[in-house]
C-alpha cells in the first residue's frame, strides 16, 4: 500500500473507493467543461451569423451601397463599416479562443486516461501563454457599435 494514505492505509478498500471517486469527480468536471464548450461554440455562431447577416444586408440593399456610404458617419453613430469590421474582429477572436479551448478540453481527456508529467508541463505552460481577451479592447468595440445607445 502506499504511504499517500497516512492513517486511511488500515481501513479496508479506502484505495480503491478514493480512486473511484476522484474518477467520478474527474467525469463530472470533464462533462461540465464540454457543455461550457459548446454554449460557448453558440455564442460564436451567433456573432459568425451577426456579421454575415450585416454583410448581406449591406449587399441586398435595394440601392448599391458605395465604400463612401460604408465609411459615412452620422452623428455619433459608428460608421457601417465600423460595425461590420468589429463584428468579425469579434467573431474571429472569440472563434481563436474556441479553438484553443476544445484543444485544452481534449488534450485533458486524453491526458486523464494516461498522465504523463511531460504533457502535464506542456498543459501549464500552454495555459501560461494562454492568449486571453482583452476587455478594453472587446469594450471599445462595442462602445463603437453601441455609440448611440450610450448618449
Amino acid at each position: 500500500m502506499s504511504n499517500n494514505y497516512g492513517t486511511l492505509n488500515c481501513v479496508s478498500g479506502v484505495r480503491d473507493a478514493l480512486l473511484e471517486k476522484q474518477i467520478g469527480s474527474l467525469n463530472n468536471i470533464l462533462v461540465s467543461m464540454r457543455k461550457t464548450l459548446e454554449e460557448f461554440h453558440c455564442i460564436v455562431a451567433s456573432l459568425e451569423k451577426l456579421h454575415c447577416d450585416g454583410r448581406q444586408l449591406v449587399k441586398g440593399s435595394s440601392s448599391r451601397t458605395t465604400m463612401k456610404q460604408l465609411q459615412q458617419r452620422v452623428g455619433v453613430k459608428p460608421r457601417l463599416i465600423d460595425c461590420l469590421d468589429g463584428l468579425l474582429f469579434l467573431h474571429e477572436i472569440y472563434y481563436s479562443e474556441y479553438l484553443l479551448k476544445s484543444s485544452v478540453v481534449s488534450v485533458l481527456s486524453a491526458m486523464a486516461i494516461m498522465p504523463s508529467a511531460c504533457d502535464l508541463g506542456a498543459l501549464q505552460q500552454l495555459l501560461d501563454d494562454e492568449p486571453n481577451l482583452l476587455t478594453e479592447e472587446v469594450q471599445f468595440l462595442l462602445d463603437t457599435i453601441f455609440a448611440e445607445e450610450l448618449c
